[in-house]
């Protein structure tokens, strides 16, 4: 019994590592529920095609989301690069998507949501552009499912995202590309 209770308490010494120390933390809570986010352009893990990137069309890829809890008032997406040159680069930052909407088409832009500022400087989709000769970088999208609309100015960042997220998000489910150049 008491074991169970040392194992229980250290447990429970780990959890606050997992914020930034702003108060806000990208990951889900505990809690939080997965949600299915696919592609017909490119599977989990695999090659995001040109048309998709800053070689190609440069518009956003074709999503599908599954998953989504009942209670849900809203999603948010992000895209980021993880691998790019100067730390995390946002090719992709959207709130106030209408929780019922399971499907975007390519290049299309979730009606009534807010697009935010992204890495490049512009309003809406960036796609994948790595420096040339660098190892395939990786594309994040994470999707976000929250019980309330996030109350945010157009010119939100990232991190003001995930602060408005947390405590608040019911289900995130991520897909992953690579892209080299």
């Amino acid at each position: 019994m008491r074991k169970g209770w040392v194992i229980a308490m250290a447990a429970m010494a780990v959890v606050p590592g997992c914020t930034d120390g702003g108060g806000s933390s990208s990951a889900p809570s505990p809690t939080a529920l997965r949600l299915t986010v696919t592609s017909p352009a490119y599977a989990d893990a695999d090659t995001i095609p040109s048309r998709y990137t800053c070689d190609g069309e440069n518009v956003s890829p074709p999503l599908a989301v599954t998953g989504v809890p009942p209670q849900t008032a809203s999603l948010a997406l992000l895209l980021q690069d993880p691998d790019a040159p100067r730390g995390t680069f946002t090719h992709w930052l959207v709130w106030d998507i209408d929780p019922h909407t399971t499907h975007l088409t390519a290049g299309e832009r979730p009606q009534g949501a807010v697009e935010g500022r992204n890495g490049f400087g512009r309003t809406g989709y960036g796609g994948p552009c790595p420096p040339r000769g660098d190892s395939p970088h990786h594309y994040v999208l994470t999707v976000y499912a929250a019980d309330r609309r996030p109350d945010l100015a157009p010119d939100a960042t990232p991190t003001d995202l995930l602060q408005a997220l947390s405590g608040h998000t019911l289900a995130t489910g991520t897909l992953t590309g690579r892209y080299g150049r």
